[in-house]
């Protein structure tokens, strides 16, 4: 690990310690997938508290981690907001892109980190970011690119988000990782091994660079540069050892 890297995991650990030591529960900001991939990847005989993940919604990719104290005797919940932007007048609103809404964001001096996933609307965006800067964000951001916008706080349970998705099937000789990811891309075995192999594929938060991975029902990989899919699992059993697998590439 480099020092970025090894100074989260010192974050992460020291966070679960207070939990524990104090009964509380204790949050992290905001982590990507290299980062979700530290904390699964330190040894659990480092955490003194067990730990949950959550990013608002069940495909969030960005996710918050809570340390959990053994003796919980409150309910908790997480300290992130879901702001709603939408453009003044739709009529006169430019087609807005991820990136302009993080930018726009960003450029009121707020850290990446405090800032989860953005999902684009039909009518604008949803942006989960940490509590502790919701405020200002609503006060301050007011124009994206020359879009005059609006930001209302909106309930996490209110937040009803169903990815568009595409159902693929196909058949393969076993269920490792680069042939579970040929069905969903149309790429050679070999330029989906260098995906592998340069450290851009994550199986449910945890960077995996094993071709001969096994998936398991339910896994969510994600590959950077290409998507997100979701193994659903075997279908059936061919005449000849294959199997036929179904998948869910979100759109």
């Amino acid at each position: 690990m480099n020092k970025e890297e090894q100074l989260l995991e010192k974050r992460l650990i020291e966070l679960s310690n207070l939990a524990f030591s104090r009964d509380i529960v204790t949050f992290s900001d905001f982590l990507n997938l290299n980062e979700l991939n530290i904390l699964h990847r330190t040894p659990k005989d480092q955490f003194k508290a067990r730990f949950e993940t959550y990013g608002g919604y069940e495909l969030a990719e960005r996710q918050m981690v809570a340390f959990l104290p053994d003796a919980l005797y409150y309910d908790y919940g997480y300290p992130m907001q879901a702001l709603k932007i939408c453009p003044v007048n739709k009529r006169f609103a430019e087609d807005l892109t991820h990136r302009d809404y993080l930018g726009a964001i960003m450029n009121l001096g707020i850290s990446r980190t405090k800032i989860g996933d953005i999902i684009q609307t039909d009518d604008g965006a949803i942006v989960f970011v940490k509590e502790e800067i919701s405020d200002y964000i609503m006060k301050n951001l007011t124009r994206i690119r020359h879009t005059t916008i609006t930001v209302e706080r909106r309930e996490l349970s209110d937040i009803s988000y169903e990815p568009h998705f595409e159902e693929l099937k196909g058949t393969v000789p076993s269920v490792r990782l680069d042939t579970v990811l040929s069905v969903a891309y149309p790429l050679s075995r070999s330029k989906l091994t260098t995906y592998i192999e340069a450290a851009k594929v994550f199986v449910n938060g945890k960077l995996i660079t094993n071709n001969g991975y096994h998936l398991n029902e339910g896994d969510l990989i994600s590959v950077r540069g290409l998507g997100r899919i979701a193994y659903a699992g075997i279908l059936s059993e061919t005449k000849k050892g294959r199997y036929m697998i179904s998948l869910r590439k979100y759109i």
